[in-house]
């Protein structure tokens, strides 16, 4: 059987694209997490692998079990403590075997790729012997929809008993087939191109220097391998008194109008972390960024500071008590703050002294219902593009870049 058709993750990603019923198994019968020694999947066609088996996902550079992976898709909705409480109770219920617990990036990582927004995740090796990943973001792509994966070489995958899906069949005979280096130059068989290079001898002698200098200043001329630019991270307050939480942080950023946090029109999941996309245009104007956004740095690791560009606060000082720098005057030095209150009120003393890192801005207090939208509410666009011009202006003064972050904050 091709590599792709039993891949875990991608069986994983297709089953749940197509809502196909995920069965951890003991001797062909159902069975707790605890006590499975498989995972059994419906489609393409009825697939049985070993619960232990290793999968691509790597944490701390080491392979993740398939039952850590969806032990962490079944605890998807849940917060990072109640996450860690589960995994305790599942390894202290287990005979053998340990689930891994996630890092909070880690976890969001997967559960975005499992469930189709994103083709590409940094923890995710390639299928072997697809070293640029290409094989394996067109299966991911086609698992996404429920489809069954190509194999690698162009082996056309099949469901049922060897049968092959008559849709697949459509779309790989309109496929155009592409040729490497080799086969766009030699053809079928051998070619001297000997001569070509006593022609270009006397181009590349005259700038001999010029070219080491391109591939010494930028070295993806040299590899061909675009790199990976992190995520930034954005902090929210935590305290109820915040105007922006977890329930209504999205569509005051991404849709450009407040909502209350406890009202019934804002979007709450009890998710802890949340992911948003935004064109910053200075930065990288071919592709949004995806911002993740969590109310507290709990599971952050030291890295992780170098990604957080904004955080928002009450100006309440218990709100930094395990950040890295949990005095505010210094941590401001390094992260811009964001305070949000209503218009036409003064900011709390504490802000004020935090100095001018501490962008203060207000809204218009909420008159609309608790079920609908304010239709008055056309100001918050404007308060809202003020926001990400001042987030975008800082990271790039910080040296986020096309495809890199700063080092350092």
């Amino acid at each position: 059987m091709a590599p792709t058709e039993q891949d875990p993750l991608l069986l994983l990603r297709q089953a749940i694209a197509a809502s196909s019923p995920i069965v951890p198994t003991a001797s062909d019968s159902e069975a707790s997490l605890a006590q499975a020694t498989h995972l059994t999947f419906s489609v393409p066609s009825r697939i049985s692998l070993p619960i232990d088996t290793p999968t691509r996902f790597t944490s701390n550079d080491q392979p993740v079990d398939l039952r850590s992976i969806y032990f962490a898709w079944l605890k998807r909705e849940v917060a990072i403590p109640e996450y860690n409480a589960s995994a305790s109770q599942l390894n202290d219920e287990l005979s053998s075997g340990q689930v891994r617990k996630f890092a909070f990036v880690e976890r969001l990582d997967l559960i975005t790729w499992l469930e189709g927004a994103s083709e590409e995740s940094e923890y995710i090796k390639p299928l072997a012997g697809d070293k640029d990943g290409v094989a394996s973001t067109a299966a991911a792509a086609l698992a996404s929809k429920g489809a069954a994966a190509p194999a690698i070489g162009g082996t056309v995958g099949r469901s049922g008993k060897g049968t092959l899906d008559p849709r697949l069949a459509v779309i790989y005979n309109s496929e155009r087939k592409l040729g490497d280096r080799n086969s766009v130059l030699r053809g079928v068989k051998p070619t001297d191109f000997s001569h070509v290079r006593k022609l270009a001898a006397p181009l590349i002698s005259k700038k001999p220097s010029q070219t080491t200098t391109n591939i010494a200043s930028n070295p993806t001329l040299a590899t061909h391998q675009k790199p990976k630019r992190p995520d930034p991270i954005i902090l929210l307050s935590p305290s109820a008194s915040s105007l922006l939480r977890m329930s209504n942080i999205k569509s005051f950023l991404e849709g450009g109008q407040y909502i209350p946090p406890d009202s019934e029109a804002a979007s709450y999941t009890g998710a802890s972390m949340l992911h948003i996309n935004r064109l910053m245009k200075d930065i990288d104007p071919n592709r949004p960024m995806r911002f993740i956004l969590v109310e507290g740095p709990e599971q952050f690791k030291p890295e992780y500071w170098t990604r957080v560009v904004a955080i928002f606060t009450t100006g309440q000082s218990w709100q930094f008590k395990s950040y890295k720098w949990s005095n505010p005057q210094e941590l401001f030095r390094h992260i811009p703050g964001i305070y949000l209150g209503w218009r036409g009120e003064q900011p709390p003393e504490n802000v004020k002294s935090w100095g001018h890192r501490v962008m203060t801005i207000g809204i218009d207090r909420w008159k609309g219902t608790t079920t609908g939208p304010d239709p008055s509410r056309w100001r918050d666009r404007e308060i809202v593009e003020d926001v990400w011009k001042a987030i975008e202006g800082n990271m790039r003064n910080k040296g986020w870049r096309r495809d890199q972050a700063p080092a350092s904050i």
